[in-house]
């Protein structure tokens, strides 16, 4: 068991895992950059050290500094959280090579998946339902053409080790491929050090449907149902709820034992999630799988009382899972909102700045999730996200209404944000009705 658990992250993300370890009865230890220095996930966790300056590659980055923390502090595993190295395949084999359990899949695992074409290569082997596209890595903007113009438009070129959006174009026809396939490549040379691309037949107005699992060390796999993540901007998600308002009970039943199926096929432990694309006649397919915490995964745990970070500390400990697929019950409705620190009038431009007043709403079924307090100066190296609002009630009409009432009361004074941009999206009749899809931001506000 463990009794120190370094956490190779910052922000809301990091003080939830502090709190979850601390209810575990488990030390913490924060690493943080010099532009972190008065961070809250500094002052909760028991010990800290900082790794570097203000810049991610010369801290949060630095597997080297973050290795070096934990074995002087003695902590015995890394919860990488999300983004940053949580799914760094390197950094997952450097924690095995110094002893250091690495609190997510191994790093296998985290190569096979990460690399989006290898792993729809692994998924069409296991016979899991993938949109159709290359099998094969695509390096050129010429030979990609030639798919594409043989698959028929629409087509997504996608980055092979891309992630948020970056590294993807839509193509509509011919003769914009190449500007595309180019712009899509040096975008992932500058993000992900990778020019390994392929290209998916783009499936129009779908929904982005998502299923956590949970998967122990002893094989036993199990799902928590789904997220519905379609209201997006930019491919980057808005606002997510669970469960989908376009699946029904036959359906879940059908996708969740996919999920569990991708799972088992790369012999997957700890938390992740199985991404989908469900289109309008109810066919779904296969699109990613994240090999870590997500950043909506609130919903989930609202709507199944399963905590998901001590689940993930309790399987990297070698534990069994404590639930079987039978066990699992979705109840009421969960919706997240996404606040951050950006001005939707001005392109969304990141706002820094210092926080000079904070009102959280609370009541029955409200939850906040968020890493800032009265006088924070919110740096400007990092992502945007100040805060998650999650809201639990007993149907999706009642969620939505409750996140009404908690967005027009949220008071977060000194810099600009997104509050009255989610308090629109959430009181938009087609939003309340439920026909949404992933141009919903785009058909709706034009962005």
């Amino acid at each position: 068991m463990f009794n120190k658990i370094l956490i190779a992250n910052r922000g809301e993300i990091a003080i939830r895992i502090i709190r979850a370890c601390r209810e575990m009865g488990i030390r913490t230890v924060a690493v943080y950059s010099e532009a972190d220095k008065f961070a809250l996930h500094t002052q909760l966790a028991d010990e800290a050290v900082c790794i570097g300056p203000a810049s991610s590659k010369d801290s949060y980055l630095n597997m080297e500094r973050i290795i070096s923390a934990t074995i002087v502090t003695g902590a015995q595993a890394i919860h990488p959280g999300f983004g940053f190295l949580s799914e760094n395949a390197k950094f997952a084999e450097l924690c095995e090579k110094c002893n250091i359990a690495f609190i997510g899949p191994s790093a296998d695992i985290i190569n096979r998946m990460g690399n989006k074409s290898e792993a729809r290569s692994t998924m069409i082997a296991a016979g899991v339902p993938v949109t159709p596209g290359t099998t094969e890595p695509v390096f050129d903007a010429k030979t990609g053409k030639e798919i594409a113009d043989k698959m028929g438009y629409p087509v997504i070129v996608k980055a092979s080790s891309g992630g948020g959006g970056k590294g993807m174009r839509i193509v509509e026809k011919s003769e914009d491929f190449e500007e595309s396939f180019n712009t899509a490549q040096r975008e992932s040379v500058n993000a992900f050090a990778d020019d390994t691309m392929y290209i998916e037949k783009y499936i129009q107005s779908p929904r982005h449907i998502e299923f956590q699992i949970l998967a122990d060390k002893h094989g036993n796999v199990v799902h928590l149902g789904e997220r519905d993540c379609s209201i997006q901007r930019k491919h980057q998600k808005v606002v997510e709820e669970s469960p989908s308002a376009a699946i029904d009970s036959e359906l879940r039943a059908r996708m969740g034992a996919v999920a569990v199926k991708a799972a088992k096929a790369v012999g997957y432990e700890n938390a992740g999630t199985i991404e989908f694309l469900l289109d309008k006649n109810g066919e779904f397919y296969f699109m990613e799988m994240n090999t870590r915490i997500q950043v909506e995964h609130p919903v989930t745990e609202m709507v199944t009382g399963i905590d998901l970070i001590k689940t993930q500390i309790a399987i990297a400990e070698g534990l069994p899972l404590s639930v079987k697929q039978e066990d699992i019950h979705v109840t009421g409705h969960a919706i997240e909102c996404r606040i951050n620190a950006e001005n939707p009038e001005k392109n969304f431009m990141p706002c820094p700045g210092v926080i000079n007043n904070i009102h959280f709403p609370g009541g029955n079924g409200v939850r906040i999730d968020s890493a800032i307090y009265n006088g924070y100066r919110i740096p400007p190296t990092y992502d945007s996200m100040i805060c998650k609002v999650i809201v639990h009630d007993k149907d999706r009409i009642s969620a939505i209404n409750k996140m009404q009432s908690v967005l027009g009361e949220l008071i977060i004074d000194g810099v600009d944000t997104n509050i009255d941009f989610q308090f629109e999206i959430i009181g938009n009749e087609r939003f309340r009705s439920g026909d949404i899809n992933t141009h919903f931001i785009h058909d709706e506000y034009g962005l």
